[in-house]
């Protein structure tokens, strides 16, 4: 089947291979019959495709807002989970990648009695899916932040209908736009790790001209305006895109380097790699990492950094 991680609608053939994190359980094909059973809204976004097998059209919308919410539902056991129009609609296959090869560097298991771990998620979004993700599959205490209070009220709803989510995760609302950690991280407060996936682009007509050649991978035959599967401006883009943020949020990690084992981040662009890891270790960073995750055809890349 199509590549869920690059939202392709070109296939659902069984010889195309997902390679994912061994304990990624997105590794086979969607069982939509059962996730169907799951969700059935679902049922009217499932068809054949042109292999023969079950399949829904990635380039529309509402169904992989549906998809989203039966696989959460039917693999994870969060229920209720739903995004505003227009917000960032993420693919969970390659959202818990992340939050499987973070365990790896904290060297945990899913047994969530062996070593607790907090962590800050920075950016949370309206979907919340990273702190929602690592509650449900290690049992980890997540603490979500973000700079729009009209994202974090939606992941409030969320845990609203999720008893056990609720008691896991908490949320605090970064009322400045030029920090990262500070005011989010209190004092005497320890964390070890932080998880964000970063605004990518660095102007809102940056991200038009990319969504309109996902419209093209797509073969759409006509574009909107909307980005494809949403996400607001604090989500896409930021003045200085990938780049800057990165280099803000590695050098205000310097002051927080006492109270967090590790700094992790997404990075979209592999030319930001090398310079931020450069920077990371001008500041004095004890150890640097570059984690690649292989997921299909495509590579996402997180860097890591610790000041212990």
């Amino acid at each position: 089947m199509s590549t869920p991680q690059q939202h392709k609608t070109s296939s659902n053939n069984p010889a195309d291979t997902k390679r994912f994190h061994p304990r990624n359980i997105h590794n086979q094909s969607y069982d939509f019959p059962a996730l169907i059973k799951t969700l059935p809204s679902l049922a009217d976004f499932v068809s054949k495709n042109v292999f023969g097998n079950l399949a829904i059209d990635y380039s529309h919308a509402e169904a992989v807002k549906q998809l989203n919410t039966a696989l959460l539902a039917h693999h994870y056991e969060i229920t209720g989970w739903a995004i505003p129009e227009g917000a960032l609609c993420p693919p969970i296959p390659g959202r818990v990648d992340y939050i499987h090869y973070i365990a790896d560097l904290l060297e945990v298991s899913t047994d969530s009695s062996a070593k607790p771990i907090r962590m800050l998620d920075i950016g949370i979004g309206a979907n919340g899916i990273y702190s929602l993700l690592a509650s449900q599959c290690y049992g980890w205490e997540c603490v979500g932040s973000d700079i729009n209070q009209a994202s974090l009220n939606n992941v409030a709803l969320i845990l609203e209908k999720n008893n056990t989510l609720k008691q896991r995760v908490s949320l605090r609302h970064q009322q400045n736009s030029h920090q990262i950690f500070k005011d989010i991280i209190k004092p005497d407060e320890h964390f070890n790790v932080t998880v964000c996936n970063p605004p990518f682009h660095a102007s809102a007509e940056e991200a038009s001209k990319s969504h309109q050649q996902k419209q093209h991978n797509l073969n759409q035959k006509k574009t909107t305006s909307s980005l494809n599967f949403g996400g607001s401006a604090d989500e896409l883009w930021c003045n200085g895109g990938e780049k800057l943020f990165l280099k803000k949020m590695i050098r205000e990690s310097q002051h927080y380097s006492a109270q967090c084992d590790w700094f992790t981040s997404l990075i979209s662009k592999n030319e930001n790699v090398a310079p931020s890891m450069k920077l990371m270790r001008k500041l004095g960073a004890t150890a640097v990492k570059e984690i690649r995750m292989l997921q299909g055809k495509k590579v996402t890349r997180v860097i890591a950094w610790t000041f212990r």
